[in-house]
């Protein structure tokens, strides 16, 4: 009887263990993070990364996701301008950390993508935390993130699975999380001239490619 419990047991914790990983390469350039920042008066500001890093845990049986995905704050170029970019860095560290050391980064769970199947994108939506140098969102909020998921089984997109993944937050507040010349010092000076060129509030936008390990 209790080896009969034993393997019932097992049997259980089965479908839990099937949970399959998968991860999006920082390194391959297929996936990206592009920032939108367009002020009514000033100018349209463009920031993009294609060095998204993220790990994933897939359960297919309740099409749940969970886990962790970074854009190192130095792979982000604004406008393809090394000034420009320069000065986004300053206002994202506040100049109080070494930009080398700061990621933008979400950690999040039980986010529902499917049921996913091959040429039907899925669409999706959820509230995950984000923080940017460690800096969470002032209100203690989530960002509300809606997007779509595709599958391409093994054979399709390479030799394993892969998911894509593209989302957008519609309306991401630089302020909430404290990043710009006015929580910078050696800007301070110059916010009141920047503060109708330099809109807060921009679409941000992410197309991930995630692959199974």
């Amino acid at each position: 009887m209790n080896r009969t419990a034993a393997l019932l047991s097992l049997l259980l914790a089965v479908p839990a263990a099937l949970a399959e990983e998968l991860a999006v390469n920082p390194d391959a350039g297929n996936s990206g993070f592009s920032a939108i920042f367009d002020a009514a008066l000033g100018e349209r500001i463009n920031a993009v990364s294609s060095a998204v890093g993220c790990t994933v845990t897939f359960d297919e049986k309740t099409s749940l996701a969970a886990g962790r995905c970074s854009v190192p704050l130095t792979s982000i170029k604004v406008d393809a301008d090394e000034t420009k970019s320069g000065h986004f860095h300053d206002w994202a560290t506040n100049k109080k950390s070494d930009p080398k050391a700061c990621t933008l980064e979400a950690v999040f769970s039980g986010v529902k993508l499917g049921p996913l199947a091959p040429e039907k994108p899925a669409a999706f939506a959820a509230q995950i935390p984000f923080t940017v140098c460690g800096r969470t969102r002032a209100d203690g909020g989530k960002e509300r993130l809606a997007g779509t998921a595709l599958l391409f089984p093994p054979g399709a997109y390479g030799e394993k699975k892969t998911i894509r993944i593209r989302a957008t937050i519609a309306a991401f507040d630089r302020d909430a999380y404290r990043i710009g010349p006015g929580y910078t010092e050696g800007w301070l000076a110059r916010v009141q001239s920047l503060a109708k060129v330099v809109a807060p509030t921009g679409a941000v936008e992410l197309s991930l490619f995630a692959k199974a390990k």
